[in-house]
């Protein structure tokens, strides 16, 4: 009894430090989530293991796979996943680390139930190192392609602004331009560009200024993506 307890608590710790960590960048898996998935795993691990085994005489034999429902809690746990995978607009993907904590989350507890604490001791720690350290560094050191953010740009300019003009301004201050779309209307025509700048936190602020200053911008909309 002592033994399964100390699993079930093992295994909210691990929930804890994955939710934790998700629920630091407000995203939309949680502390309780976390814990419910491995605390559930977990249990259902230790079931499944106890259940396949049978005594007769004070002698252990198996009776069938005790791995047999931990199999099917990794494709279950799938559904939860591809609930937090959002696709949003521009073919932007988001949710997608979230969906792998959600299932390393049941992997840990499934580790746990079988018994193998060392393993999701250092499973976890390499885990949460990857998350929080391996995007900095690759952001720090790594090409600079890694160093930039995509960002959503809507110009709202004069009718009779050359829009070709404006482009090459935003070219000047932008990495990249990666998409173009030009809407035009009675009251004027909007601009709408998906760049790439670098990964600082002014980035949004400095371009938002330089347009907005620009003869002939009537409104300016930027968002990080």
């Amino acid at each position: 009894m002592l033994v399964i307890l100390f699993k079930l608590c093992l295994a909210i710790l691990v929930g804890l430090v994955l939710g934790i960590e998700r629920e630091a960048k407000h995203k939309p898996l949680g502390i309780k989530t976390c814990i419910v998935i491995s605390v559930a795993s977990c249990l259902l691990t230790i079931v499944s293991i106890q259940a396949a085994f049978d005594s007769h005489n004070g002698e252990f034999f198996i009776r069938a796979d005790p791995m047999r429902l931990a199999a099917q809690i990794i494709s279950g746990v799938g559904f939860l996943g591809a609930g937090v995978i959002l696709h949003r607009n521009n073919d932007v993907i988001s949710g997608l680390t979230t969906a792998a904590i959600i299932w390393a989350a049941s992997g840990f507890g499934i580790a746990v139930g079988a018994g193998y604490y060392y393993e999701v001791i250092v499973g976890l720690t390499l885990t949460i190192i990857s998350i929080k350290a391996f995007p900095y560094m690759m952001r720090k050191y790594g090409p600079n392609s890694l160093r930039e953010q995509e960002m959503q740009m809507n110009l709202f300019v004069d009718k009779e602004l050359d829009v070709y003009e404006i482009v090459q301004k935003v070219e000047g201050i932008v990495n990249d331009i990666k998409e173009t779309h030009i809407k035009s209307s009675t009251d004027g025509k909007r601009i709408m560009l998906r760049c790439t700048v670098d990964d600082e936190p002014e980035a949004l602020f400095d371009k938002y200024a330089f347009m907005s200053n620009l003869k002939g911008v009537l409104h300016i909309e930027i968002k990080s993506l």
